[in-house]
């Protein structure tokens, strides 16, 4: 009974939270939102869901997962336009969190603190390896943090790599299997 009460209050007196979902390309990150998502629905909550409005590759309305997966989502050109939906809202989803500019991990602190439950997915390194856009504040300031792994299309060992195939040197470049392959450590350095 206790845990219920508790659970109660978190909903009703505003105990937010970031939650960030973060791998590789290829790794289940905005499926794993997207059931995070539905599962609040059925837990009765109010959900708003947003997407980088430059995310263009397979709807401009909704989050669509590599398995073809979709759940409507609201595409914003900046960060802070996450602030403006309504004050009821009890959690909100944001996928592709690297294409947002570095005023993310303060909406998402602000809408926490205001009781909302955040829950970001998104590449944590780009195809150089390195830390990408603003997952690493995310990931510093979250309560939890999952990363996930796709299959190393090489060997298949865990993926934690998105391995550039094709030509180019620009860290963004929108694409799918026909630019980007998952890669393990060492396949990923060889």
């Amino acid at each position: 009974m206790q845990v219920s009460e508790e659970v109660f209050k978190r909903k009703t007196e505003g105990g937010g939270s970031i939650e960030v979902i973060c791998g590789s390309m290829f790794s289940g990150k905005t499926e794993e939102l997207m059931r995070r998502l539905k599962r609040a629905r059925i837990a009765r909550l109010s959900v708003e869901i947003f997407s980088p409005k430059a995310d263009t590759r397979y709807s401009e309305t909704a989050l669509v997962s590599h398995n073809s997966n979709s759940i409507p989502s609201m595409p914003v050109s900046k960060a802070s336009s996450i602030l403006a939906p309504g004050s009821q809202v009890q959690v909100v989803g944001i996928d592709e969190a690297q294409f947002f500019d570095d005023e993310l991990p303060d909406v998402c602190n602000e809408l926490a603190n205001k009781g909302v439950r955040v829950i970001v997915a998104g590449l944590d390194m780009d195809f150089q390896g390195k830390p990408f856009g603003p997952m690493p504040a995310l990931m510093a300031i979250a309560e939890s943090v999952t990363k996930l792994h796709a299959v190393c299309v090489v060997c298949g060992n865990p993926a934690l790599y998105s391995y550039r195939i094709v030509p180019g040197d620009g860290q963004i470049l929108l694409g799918e299997k026909e630019s980007y392959e998952p890669r393990c450590r060492l396949c990923y350095n060889s």
